[in-house]
C-alpha cells in the first residue's frame, strides 16, 4: 500500500521544467549563456545567495523585486494538482521535495496556495541540499515517519528518479520532457492517481 506520494515541483506541479529562465534572460541580454545565468542560480539553489542576486549579478538595473516577480509570474500551475490533491485527500499523505531557491518556491507556493496540500516540504535553497543528494530523500521519509518502500516519488527528471529509487522508494516519471526511461511513465495527475489508488 502506498502511504505517500512525494512530488517534485517544476515539471511535475508546475508547467514550467525549469528551464525558462535561460530564455527569459536573453530577451533582456541575448549574450548571456547558460553557464552565465546558472553560476548564478546554482548558488541560489543551495541558499548561499538571495534569490534578487541572479538579476542584479545577470545586469539588471532598476526595480529588480518587479523583474524578479514578472519573471515568477510567466511560471504556470498544472491546474490538474489541486483536484489530484482533493482525490487524494485521506489517502494518502503528500511531500514536496524541490530544487529551487527559497523565494521563489515560497512565492510560487503562496501565489498558488499549494502549502495547504503537503504533510512535508523540502526545498533545497533552504536544506542547503539538493537532488540527487540522498540526504534530501532521507530526511523527508524521516518527516513523514515512513519508510521508502511506502513511498512513490514522482520527478520529471531521470537523474532524480535514480536515486530516489536506490534508496527504495517507487519512481515515477513525469513525462513532461518527452525523454524515454525505463520504469513507471505518466502522462498527467490522472495518471498518478489511478496508479495510487490499484498500488
Amino acid at each position: 500500500m502506498i502511504k505517500a506520494v512525494i512530488l517534485d515541483m517544476y515539471g511535475v506541479i508546475l508547467k514550467d521544467t525549469g528551464d525558462s529562465l535561460l530564455p527569459y534572460i536573453n530577451e533582456t541580454f541575448p549574450e548571456k549563456s547558460f553557464d552565465d545565468v546558472y553560476s548564478y542560480w546554482n548558488r541560489c539553489n543551495v541558499g548561499e545567495l538571495p534569490s534578487i542576486e541572479i538579476f542584479r549579478g545577470l545586469g539588471y538595473e532598476g526595480d529588480l523585486e518587479k523583474i524578479e516577480k514578472d519573471y515568477l509570474n510567466t511560471i504556470e500551475l498544472n491546474e490538474d494538482f489541486p483536484v489530484f490533491c482533493e482525490d487524494m485527500r485521506g489517502k494518502t499523505k503528500l511531500a514536496l521535495i524541490s530544487n529551487d531557491a527559497a523565494e521563489w518556491n515560497r512565492f510560487l507556493r503562496n501565489k498558488y496556495d499549494l502549502n495547504k496540500y503537503f504533510d512535508v516540504l523540502h526545498v533545497s535553497g533552504e536544506l542547503g541540499i539538493k537532488k540527487p543528494d540522498p540526504d534530501i530523500f532521507l530526511l523527508t521519509l524521516e518527516k513523514l515517519g515512513l519508510k521508502a518502500e511506502e513511498c512513490v516519488y514522482v520527478d520529471d527528471r531521470r537523474k532524480n528518479l535514480y536515486a530516489a529509487e536506490s534508496l527504495g522508494m517507487t519512481p515515477i516519471l513525469f513525462n513532461t520532457r518527452n525523454v524515454d526511461y525505463d520504469g513507471i511513465i505518466i502522462e498527467s495527475f490522472d495518471d498518478l492517481k489511478e496508479y495510487v489508488l490499484n498500488n
